[in-house]
């Protein structure tokens, strides 16, 4: 069997066994086990195990567990309500500013956490129900929010860009940088549309809230600044070349334990064990993905379909921008079925020197695929943003939660196109702060 149709076959194979119900580690290691013992014998079975965990032997895979507790910290205190509640005391009198003040906290939650699901859950308790409460319509309360919490794997530290960093070997600082500015510029977008939609309503009832006095607005920033503080401390010992990137994730994550010990009073044993034994959970899940990624990796390149594959899309002698069009309807069938994660490790060896030869920015890419895995955090039948929606506002039903979002798709194909056009929105900042590649 040719190496292109063996290919096709492993894809098949593949998508019935994680169909199966399988997780996605176990089933890329069946699918793996099965081919390599199939087509190479089982001699290549001994080389799994070695696969299997010199794939995790990285010290920047240190750094995916630490921002996960990091987040976890954060995620398991009040910071969320605080920051939602902080923005609308101060946007309180712009015309749908608790709308916005629920993406703002949505964008500065995920710097904090990292986690698309983290984010919507501790938006959402609040700021679903304060929307409904002020008249906004059901489908911009829960869309905004679902929409909101996937900026947790665009806006830095983000655990997404470091998966896709140690896939392809290029600079974790560097891809946190080029997430900057898409996921400013997507935060706006989602509060235009909003904003929009809100008025479009002709629901008056939100365009006059509560009136905050001055004081009221800033006795509650005391709570939520030591939390923002340790985000640009962070950044700065990052790209200050004060501290390698797993280093200052670990000083992040013991910063935000503390931080929530000392102001949100997270004294109890219990309290603390459930944040270290939530980020070990979610932690070991994405390092088994990886690894059996690593063995699904190896498992294409022995059987040479891999390389095949590169060599006939390189073959087709389409125009560059054809061949981005087709990756990205890859990149968005692949994220309406698996987690992100997940995406990353499969495509990456397949992708990467495709667009090398095309003369794509790896760094500009990794904001464009981005974009496409958050697509599928708000679209069926994955869709996990949907679900979390779903669980904290089982009144709202999930075909109202998928109608509000829809909108937020459209801005997010928009960025995507925007990038296209304008890629130096992703690689200024990266070339102003760390010079160009």
């Amino acid at each position: 069997m040719d190496p292109l149709s063996l290919g096709l076959l492993v894809a098949v194979v593949t998508v019935v066994v994680l169909f199966s119900g399988v997780s996605v580690a176990v089933g890329l290691l069946i699918v793996s086990a099965f081919f390599l013992l199939i087509f190479d014998g089982t001699r290549s079975l001994e080389m799994i195990p070695e696969i299997f965990f010199a794939d995790l032997n990285s010290f920047a895979i240190l750094s995916i567990p630490m921002f996960i507790i990091m987040g976890a910290a954060v995620a398991s205190t009040r910071a969320g309500a605080d920051l939602f509640e902080a923005l609308e005391r101060w946007l309180t009198r712009v015309p749908g500013g608790l709308v916005v003040s629920n993406l703002g906290a949505c964008a500065l939650f995920a710097a904090l956490s990292g986690s698309s699901p983290a984010t919507c859950a501790a938006i959402g308790k609040m700021g679903i129900p304060e929307m409904k409460k002020r008249g906004y319509p059901d489908t911009v309360a829960a869309g905004s929010i679902a929409a909101g919490g996937t900026l947790g794997i665009l806006i830095p530290p983000s655990v997404t860009m470091i998966v896709y960093g140690i896939a392809t070997e290029t600079s974790i600082g560097r891809l946190f940088l080029a997430g900057v500015m898409p996921g400013i510029m997507l935060a706006l977008m989602f509060m235009l549309w909003s904003i929009w939609a809100t008025w479009r309503s002709g629901n008056t009832t939100v365009l006059s809230p509560r009136h905050y006095s001055l004081r009221e607005r800033l006795e509650i920033l005391p709570r939520v600044l030591p939390f923002l503080l340790v985000v640009i401390g962070v950044l700065y010992a990052l790209y200050g070349g004060v501290a390698t990137t797993s280093e200052t994730a670990a000083v992040g994550a013991v910063l935000c334990l503390i931080m929530a010990i000392v102001i949100y009073r997270m004294w109890s044993f219990p309290a603390i064990w459930k944040v270290l034994r939530d980020s070990t959970r979610e932690s070991v899940m994405i390092l088994f993905v990886m690894a059996a990624a690593g063995v699904f990796a190896y498992m294409m390149s022995s059987l040479f379909i891999t390389q095949s594959i590169a060599q006939w899309i390189a073959g087709l002698e389409v125009n560059r921008w054809v061949l981005m069009l087709m990756v990205n309807i890859l990149l968005l069938v692949a994220g309406f079925f698996l987690p992100p994660v997940a995406v990353i490790l499969m495509t990456a060896p397949i992708l990467m020197p495709i667009l090398q030869a095309a003369q794509f920015d790896p760094y500009w890419f990794a904001v464009i695929l981005t974009i496409n895995l958050e697509i599928g955090l708000i679209t069926p039948p994955v869709g996990l943003n949907l679900f979390v929606i779903n669980s904290i506002a089982p009144d709202i039903s999930l075909k109202t939660i998928l109608k509000g979002s829809a909108p937020y798709v459209g801005c997010m194909v928009l960025a995507i196109v925007i990038l296209c056009f304008l890629p130096g929105i992703a690689t200024w900042l990266p070339d102003l702060v760390m010079g160009p590649v």
